[in-house]
């Protein structure tokens, strides 16, 4: 049987805001005769591949294909989140790990059939059951602007429409806004005037994670984080002499394990160890010294955090304090310059396939304050829009979305007034991320008000330790704007605001 592929023409029933990107341009039409099979491969083509998993070390499996896609040639530059679901058809057997991403290849369509099925003929896939046990499953769902029908390849997947564990990561791959004729035909694809949107609608959209065996994760080790179940309080432990709230009374060993044995104690689902201050115009010091002040610490408190089932994370814009610290022991790599501080940090975190927390700011601590980096037009649009190019930098180097926390950076390169927008507008700058990173909106966004000047000027409390209350209240704000981890210093008061909110919001995750 021929290959049919044909260029998308615009769908009459498309919404204007898709068919626009249409009339801007002409798509020739590929024709075959009854006998000739066409194959297109004399340009690169955008391509959405969708992955599943449920046999052995799921997310090794992911890890494994995508590298091994790189080397068939592909070129990924986007990742869907990741997604633990029930699976489907055949309901005995276990959960599977669900994700997409999307890039770029030259290989024709049926090529890039014969090279994925490669992958999972090389990583153990063999012809058992139907929606049987697979350790890895590949699937074409999107290829060019084209419609493919052959005897062995239809693109667009032919059940996409029905599963809602690939159409939620197919979605996470798009932007609100439409970017570019290729995304525009995908939506023409789905034969739904308002395109794949309205087509993941129809599913449940939304509604359907956190229900329905279908639950939006972070890997973290070896457990699979629902971050969304409940929101997490991030304790903070400074290892410094100069912090600007508590700097100097965590420097020794003895008293930093008794400060986070009490952070533990008081419910604390997160640990934040730093060894270098980044308060205003603070002096930088060398990664070597950082090292010195952290990995005794982080020595000392790693088996009290595993036995309490706690995460650790480093706050370092260092690569080579990051991969030392998760050497050591170390969850997360929590970095306040959005890896600008050291051009190693994305390739380094990358191959330590751990979570990153991706932080906003201009300038570094010595001139975030300085008045070309306090200059926006529209604080939570410009922060939004820097913030994605920073994580579309991080997955272009290796990081994928599924392992990105965003973080606006309240308190860095904001004045007073911007940093309550910011607070204020957690749901706008999702909303900004949304139309360029769905997937990136959809991940866990944590914020960092504690103790911040601004609460000690709007509030006249010139000592730290005394804009406790404010903190409480800025938490508040933040967790029922959407924050999905708060930062704090005072773990127990702000964890009784967390808990409100969350029964506020409805969420029901276990408390700590």
């Amino acid at each position: 049987m021929m290959n049919i592929l044909k260029r998308l023409t615009p769908a009459k029933s498309l919404s204007n805001g898709i068919a626009k990107h249409f009339r801007a341009s002409m798509f020739p039409f590929i024709h075959s005769s009854s006998d000739v099979a066409i194959e297109v491969c004399s340009e690169e083509q955008a391509v959405i591949i969708a992955l599943g998993s449920n046999v052995g070390d799921r997310l090794d499996n992911f890890n494994q294909a995508l590298q091994m896609m790189k080397k068939s040639g592909i070129s990924i530059t986007r990742h869907a989140c990741l997604y633990e679901t029930d699976p489907a058809y055949v309901t005995d057997q276990p959960k599977f790990l669900n994700s997409a991403v999307r890039g770029f290849t030259k290989l024709g369509p049926h090529e890039l059939l014969g090279a994925l099925k490669k992958i999972e003929k090389d990583m153990g896939r063999t012809n058992g059951i139907r929606y049987g046990p697979r350790p890895i499953d590949l699937d074409i769902l999107f290829y060019g602007k084209f419609r493919i029908s052959s005897e062995s390849l239809t693109v667009p997947h032919e059940r996409i429409w029905e599963r809602p564990f690939v159409m939620a990561p197919l979605i996470d791959l798009l932007g609100s806004d439409i970017e570019s004729d290729t995304v525009a035909s995908w939506h023409s694809l789905s034969n739904f005037s308002g395109g794949l949107f309205e087509a993941w609608d129809k599913l449940g959209g939304e509604s359907l994670i956190g229900m329905d065996g279908m639950r939006r994760v972070l890997p973290i080790g070896s457990r699979l984080w629902d971050w969304s179940s409940k929101t997490s309080v991030m304790g903070v432990l400074n290892i410094t002499p100069d912090s600007f709230s508590d700097g100097g009374r965590f420097q020794s060993v003895e008293n930093a394990v008794s400060q986070v044995r009490q952070m533990i104690s008081e419910g604390a689902d997160i640990v934040d160890l730093g060894a270098q201050s980044t308060r205003p115009m603070a002096s930088r010091v060398s990664a070597e010294e950082e090292l010195e002040r952290l990995i005794p610490v982080l020595e000392a408190v790693k088996d009290m955090a595993d036995e309490e089932g706690k995460l650790l994370s480093v706050d370092t814009f260092y690569s080579e304090v990051a991969a030392e610290a998760v050497k050591k022991g170390a969850h997360i790599v929590n970095d306040v310059s959005g890896g600008q501080s050291d051009s190693e940090m994305f390739n380094v975190v990358a191959g330590l396939k751990v979570p990153y927390v991706v932080m906003h700011m201009r300038g570094d601590p010595i001139t975030m304050l300085n008045s070309n980096n306090l200059k926006y037009e529209d604080v939570c649009k410009e922060v939004a829009l820097e913030l994605s190019s920073r994580v579309r930098d991080a997955e272009s180097l290796g990081i994928p979305a599924w392992r990105i926390i965003t973080d606006p950076g309240i308190g860095f390169s904001k004045t007073t007034m911007q940093n309550l927008e910011i607070l204020m507008g957690l749901t706008r700058i999702r909303e900004e991320i949304a139309k360029k990173n769905l997937g990136v909106s959809h991940g866990p966004l944590l914020i960092g008000p504690s103790r911040k000047r601004f609460l000690g000027d709007l509030c006249n409390r010139p000592i730290p330790t005394d804009r406790d209350p404010a903190t409480a209240a800025s938490v508040t704000i933040g967790v029922l704007g959407g924050a999905d981890i708060v930062r704090v210093h005072n773990v127990r008061d702000n964890l009784d605001a967390v808990r409100l909110c969350d029964a506020i919001l409805g969420k029901t995750g276990p408390l700590t």
